[in-house]
């Protein structure tokens, strides 16, 4: 305490570097970025974390806590490279809703998101749900700060460094958002377009039924039970996929 005493000045420039790197967490992570969390909560853990970790941080060696542009931007950049990067599991989830929610005839309805503002599909902000759910259940936000505890070791507070490399590899990651929802969604879409299918084959070969009356109610239910069927094996893709994310994340972070 004495110590910390003493050094007051290197300890609120640490504390501020520290603030600005979780900034990034706050604002684009799954759960921490929920407007269900009250702002003056979010305040209080991120000073609660930077008590913790100001006076830890400035004995990494390499440590350089000054404040200055360079220092700034990199800290801001190591955030924000964990927030964009865990946030595209969310945005993954809201295509593949999107998707689903064409099938289910849905792509009319839509709800106001409290996270993004926006309007989003209605199985969006379901699948968002169970995200946030499998994150909690599996423990991954403890994992997600304890990663974030362990960026101090690999990038010392105040060596951080923003590179085009790095934009370039977010951006690529970014165009997996497609691809992720497109396989979440793919059972789904199968099972309704082999109704689709079948129904139109038997309106070919026996005009006289009423095949537009009865296909979509059956392609609806087909899709519901392979949906129902889907959810069994998406809580462990979740927890790949975010565990991945979050590799990727840490294999993006620069030292200056």
């Amino acid at each position: 305490m004495m110590t910390t005493i003493q050094d007051w000045p290197a300890f609120l420039t640490a504390a501020l570097l520290v603030m600005v790197r979780l900034s990034g967490l706050l604002v684009f992570a799954p759960v921490f970025n929920s407007a269900a969390v009250a702002p003056r909560i979010k305040a209080g853990f991120v000073f609660a974390m930077t008590a913790l970790l100001a006076p830890v941080v400035t004995a990494v060696p390499g440590a350089r806590p000054v404040i200055d542009a360079g220092s700034l931007l990199g800290e801001l950049g190591v955030g924000l490279t964990f927030g964009l990067s865990l946030m595209m599991l969310t945005e993954s989830l809201n295509f593949a809703g999107a998707l689903l929610g064409m099938e289910f005839s849905f792509s009319l309805v839509n709800l106001m998101d409290p996270n993004s503002q926006v309007e989003t599909p209605v199985l969006g902000q379901m699948l968002g749900w169970l995200g946030i759910l499998v994150i909690l259940g599996a423990g991954l936000d403890r994992t997600l700060l304890a990663a974030v505890v362990r960026s101090f070791v690999v990038v010392p507070v105040g060596r951080g460094a923003i590179e085009a490399a790095t934009g370039r590899a977010l951006v690529h990651m970014a165009s997996g958002i497609f691809l992720s929802g497109l396989q979440l969604a793919s059972p789904v879409i199968a099972a309704a377009l082999a109704v689709e299918v079948t129904i139109g084959l038997i309106g070919k070969l026996a005009p006289q039924l009423p095949t537009q009356v009865v296909g979509i109610p059956i392609k609806t239910l087909t899709a519901y039970t392979v949906l129902v069927g889907s959810l069994a094996v998406w809580p462990g893709w979740i927890e790949r996929h975010f565990t991945s994310l979050l590799d990727a994340a840490g294999r993006l972070m620069v030292r200056a």
